[in-house]
């Protein structure tokens, strides 16, 4: 099956990227905006300020009933600016000029703006006035407003400009970002297709930085792997039910055609019968065993779990078995601390059925003359429940082992059983969270189980 990959502009990454660089843009002009209106009204009071001071020093020229030396001012400050820049105008109360370089008509007191139409500037330049009245005439002093309109140009042209770089540089690395991410979102597609062909060794390629998707990564990786575990186990399951499975079955058709011809002969086939019923409820054990397994797996118990005291489990079952141990010519002792709780959370039927089982193993795979002892202890927030014998124990190397479904050391094939003690005893472990070592007991095994403590020991 042929995997098509999308095109980076259809890509989420790139268009998230792409997102992020307009609101980016966004900002900036609208932050250019803001900075570029108070630029401009700075620019005006400067300009404001600047002819109101001129217009002052111009001003305190004048004497009363002695103008000369206010004319002689407006005169030596129109002539300091031949460009017009400034434009100085002194008039009667008739409006006829007696100073300056323009003569200013009909404008307001104060502060205005008017277009100015003199000989050699460009037509349409703004001016920014102030008049005021000196004596009985009127001073009107103005500024061009070229050089503040020329300024806020080039403001305008450098957002312009800083605008259209930024919006390159973030589409720019916008895409290089998306690429990156693209490429590691492939890595993922890729395994999960792999996956999807069976090749469940398939992992997902982690970078290392720790960022979100290595986290995901490390997530899919560990359910990938428990997916591969759990498909190795049923492949294993299926080998030992065929390979388990078949002697009996074998045998059971043996035991069959035996009887059919003895029933052929008028023999009686009483005790071939008995033999087949047996064969048979051996086989149905071990089916039932395997369906419990797979339901406490499931969780489907876990709506049962309340608070309960693991020694009182723990001490019933040394009591029901202490009279089977020592029938069996063997020992079983319990070591609780009198007056002591251990509270974990969880089901009592399969707790009693998990120490059935670890107890019941100890049993049958230890000779007479073995002493077995049941304990609990606390060690931080962990509740410790031991099984121990001094029996022959477990090889370091099969230790790990025994908890797979229908595994059976090869000194054990000849007893009773079907394997499956061991796997029950891991499923209700797992169920409650609890962990399960087998160490030396020099000599002998000890089966440690490691549940959760819900409540300090009272």
């Amino acid at each position: 099956m042929s995997e098509t990959r999308p095109s980076l502009l259809r890509s989420t990454p790139f268009r998230l990227a792409l997102t992020f660089a307009f609101l980016f843009v966004l900002a900036f002009i609208l932050s250019g905006a803001v900075v570029y209106q108070l630029m401009s009204a700075d620019l005006a009071r400067r300009l404001d300020q600047s002819i109101k001071e001129t217009y002052s020093v111009v001003a305190l020229t004048y004497a009363k009933n002695e103008q000369e030396d206010l004319i002689a001012s407006v005169n030596n400050n129109a002539d300091l600016n031949p460009d017009k820049d400034q434009l100085f105008s002194l008039t009667d109360s008739q409006g006829n000029r007696l100073a300056g370089n323009f003569t200013a008509s009909d404008l307001p007191d104060g502060f205005s703006m008017f277009a100015a139409r003199l000989p050699g500037v460009p037509a349409g330049t703004m001016y920014r006035a102030y008049t005021g009245e000196v004596g009985d005439n009127s001073l009107t002093v103005a500024f061009s407003l070229a050089e503040t309109d020329e300024l806020e140009t080039i403001a305008l042209m450098s957002f312009g400009w800083g605008t259209l770089f930024i919006t390159g540089l973030a589409i720019a690395g916008g895409a290089l970002l998306a690429s990156r991410v693209q490429r590691r979102l492939d890595g993922i597609a890729a395994t999960m297709v792999d996956v999807s062909h069976g090749r469940l060794h398939a992992r997902i390629p982690l970078t290392g930085n720790g960022d979100d998707i290595d986290a995901v990564s490390v997530q899919v990786n560990a359910a990938l792997d428990r997916l591969s575990a759990l498909v190795d186990g049923m492949r294993e399951v299926s080998a030992n039910i065929a390979h388990d499975l078949k002697t009996p079955l074998n045998r059971l058709q043996m035991i069959l055609e035996q009887a059919a011809d003895k029933t052929a002969s008028g023999e009686d086939v009483t005790s071939e019968l008995a033999d087949a019923r047996a064969e048979s409820l051996q086989i149905n054990q071990t089916f039932d065993a395997l369906l419990r397994i797979a339901q406490i797996e499931a969780g489907a118990r876990k709506a049962r779990f309340v608070d309960l005291n693991v020694g009182s489990v723990v001490g019933t079952i040394g009591e029901v078995y202490a009279d089977v141990a020592e029938d069996d010519g063997k020992s079983l002792s319990t070591m609780l601390v009198p007056d002591t709780e251990w509270y974990i959370h969880g089901d009592r039927d399969l707790l009693m059925q998990m120490l059935a089982n670890l107890v019941e193993n100890a049993l049958r795979h230890c000779p007479p003359g073995t002493a077995i002892e049941l304990s609990v202890a606390r060690q931080g927030d962990r509740i410790l429940v031991n099984v121990s014998d001094n029996g022959p124990g477990i090889p370091a190397t099969e230790r790990e082992k025994v908890f797979q479904r229908l595994y059976r050391l090869d000194s054990s094939r000849t007893t009773p059983g079907s394997g499956l003690g061991l796997s029950l005893v891991k499923a209700v472990a797992d169920l409650h969270g609890a962990t399960i070592a087998l160490k030396a007991n020099n000599p002998g095994l000890a089966v440690i189980v490691s549940f959760p403590a819900v409540r300090a020991p009272t």
